[in-house]
């Protein structure tokens, strides 16, 4: 029960990486506002697998793009939950994967306008109350992408890669605060967002893996795990891959 007592938010939970985020966090003892964008359903459903371990967790709506939504989502957390010690910005936002010349700049900036949009707005309505408490944990979802670029993946590895700096920076400004901020960045990964990809490159991928295998939700929500607990109290401002060592090379 290493977060027993505290609250968390985590973005984009109602599958994937941020539904595993979620269940761990609260099987370890957090309260958690599992938010989703528009499949309640899921939402719902990640909900009902924690309170079926007599875990506590309620899900939110809200466009996490929009300051005045991810405003109201806050607000609906504190007052169900309590005060929120533990942010995971890891909602998905979309763009489109094709090379560079195809792409036009309102593909650029609706992804990067959407990826640096939505940790600022969420870090902006949850710093408050960890600044006034001297206390807090956020956790950003990068990816091994904004380091390692791929083919058709400009805006992607564009738009992840400010997110890193943003990590840094808000790191170095809220140390004294007592919040530290870090990211978390997965390799491949098996979710909904990469099935799309053919079982081909999923195998080739595990391969040149030194690990032999491709992610899985639950290794990435092991890492985020460390960071909302007391076990990271003295790490901020760092990049931790999740990617079985591909980053090694």
């Amino acid at each position: 029960m290493l977060l027993k007592g505290q609250t968390a938010i985590v973005t984009g939970a109602s599958r994937g990486i941020g539904a595993a985020c979620a269940i761990l966090l609260a099987r370890n003892g957090a309260a958690v506002g599992v938010n989703y964008l528009g499949n309640k359903e899921a939402a719902d459903h990640v909900v009902g697998r924690i309170r079926e371990e007599h875990g506590k967790a309620v899900a939110v709506q809200a466009d996490v793009r929009d300051q005045h939504q991810v405003e109201r989502m806050v607000k609906a957390v504190e007052k169900d939950l309590g005060h929120v010690d533990i942010l995971v910005n890891n909602a998905n936002i979309n763009f489109p994967v094709k090379p560079f010349v195809k792409f036009s700049w309102e593909d650029m900036a609706s992804k990067l306008n959407g990826e640096i949009g939505a940790a600022f707005h969420c870090c902006h309505a949850v710093l408050p109350g960890m600044v006034e408490r001297g206390r807090g944990r956020i956790i950003n979802i990068s990816s091994g992408l904004s380091r390692t670029p791929g083919d058709g993946f400009v805006a992607h590895t564009t738009a992840k890669s400010g997110l890193d700096a943003f990590t840094k920076a808000l790191a170095h400004e809220l140390g004294p605060h007592g919040i530290t901020v870090n990211t978390v960045a997965p390799g491949l990964t098996e979710t909904d967002a990469t099935a799309w990809l053919p079982q081909e490159a999923k195998d080739g991928a595990a391969a040149h893996t030194p690990m032999r295998r491709i992610g899985q939700s639950e290794d990435v929500a092991g890492a985020v795990l460390f960071f909302a607990s007391h076990y990271s109290s003295f790490i901020t401002g760092t990049w931790l891959p999740v990617d079985g060592g591909n980053s090694m090379f």
